[in-house]
């Protein structure tokens, strides 16, 4: 993966379902100057069953009821998209020349992302992790993946991880948890993490508290698996994305919306078009600005470096010959001659040369 921040837009359900209203979210995550627009793409039957209730953020951001039609499928039909309609955003985002990514939640639907869209890489959200069998449908087709880990334990990531190994290996054994176990640990399994697979930092609540994102969590991501690792923002605002990048994110995705006030369950969480843009331009230039590791005078520097540091300069005239004092010595800018770290050195030496008060001593 390349240094560069990559930055998907979440549109997620915020179409809520229109069409229209999709293509203008590509439109937006484009301007903003994201690199990919995601989506999810789900069959709201297989998703959920009829007893499925609402997640409590989904109730209070629909100002909805847990009963029937506030019940988990009711709102997932509101919100899908046609398969139909993917092709047109797909049309869209090649148009604008941004990335189209979603996240499937059902085997029909990676099935259709993975051989009718033809996308190279997939999107799994946190509620997906300990869906094996969704993970194993994947990984067999080869598609790079990036899973989000809200909720998640390290041990549960590790099952994950091992699954997706075994998929990529193109292990013929029957699935198992320890083949993925083997999986896990072979060497090439894990080269084959290495080439598809990033990790997201996600505390899933809509929209978390600054308290309950653990952004330290991303770090131990990196460190306990060794793939690249990036952060699913849901908090308000753009500090923390910003904040992840400044601790090493790959990748940042953050939920857009055209209006805050539309009805659905992630506008209030999401960040509106003008925002987006703020967001991502603060991320270009952080990442321009973390620089490399070496700690030496940057090409800017070198040219000021003469003006801002000093020099032994003589404090009154010198004539060849005459010792160097504390009361003849003194130290000024420019920074073009002896170093003032010089100083002690030069105590008592004598000078080579005639020196008018206040020149440079060479």
């Amino acid at each position: 993966m390349s240094d560069a921040v990559y930055v998907i837009a979440e549109a997620g359900v915020n179409h809520n379902g229109d069409l229209n209203r999709a293509l203008a979210m590509v439109d937006a995550a484009a301007e903003a100057g994201a690199d990919a627009v995601k989506f999810q793409t789900f069959n709201p039957e297989a998703l959920a069953s009829r007893h499925a209730a609402q997640a409590d953020y989904q109730v209070r951001n629909e100002g909805g009821s847990r009963d029937a039609p506030g019940s988990q499928l009711a709102m997932l039909k509101r919100l899908a998209l046609s398969f139909d309609h993917h092709h047109a955003l797909l049309a869209r985002c090649k148009e604008q020349n941004i990335a189209f990514l979603s996240a499937p939640f059902d085997p029909d639907s990676a099935r259709f992302l993975i051989d009718d869209m033809a996308l190279p890489r997939l999107k799994l959200g946190s509620g997906e992790l300990t869906n094996g069998p969704l993970l194993l449908q994947i990984s067999k087709a080869g598609r790079s993946l990036i899973l989000s880990t809200g909720m998640a334990t390290l041990a549960e990531i590790r099952e994950a991880l091992g699954v997706l190994a075994f998929g990529f290996l193109q292990d013929e054994t029957p699935p198992s948890r320890p083949a993925f176990n083997d999986a896990f640990r072979n060497q090439q399994g894990q080269a084959l993490l290495k080439k598809h697979v990033a990790l997201l930092h996600c505390t899933t609540e809509y929209p978390c508290p600054p308290d309950q994102v653990n952004l330290r969590a991303m770090d131990t991501l990196a460190e306990t698996f060794g793939l690249p690792v990036g952060y699913s923002d849901h908090t308000l605002g753009i500090h923390v994305s910003l904040a992840a990048v400044a601790r090493g994110a790959h990748i940042i995705e953050k939920h857009f919306t055209l209006d805050r006030q539309l009805p659905g369950p992630d506008h209030l969480a999401s960040l509106e078009p003008g925002e987006l843009k703020t967001m991502i331009d603060g991320i270009r230039d952080l990442s321009l600005a973390l620089g490399s590791t070496d700690k030496v005078p940057g090409p800017a520097e070198q040219t000021n470096m003469v003006a801002a540091r000093k020099s032994l300069i003589a404090a009154q005239a010198i004539s060849r010959g005459e010792h160097f004092t504390a009361d003849n010595v003194t130290i000024k800018r420019p920074g073009s001659g002896r170093s003032p770290m010089d100083y002690w050195e030069i105590l008592g030496q004598a000078a080579r040369q005639n020196y008018d008060a206040d020149e440079v001593i060479q």
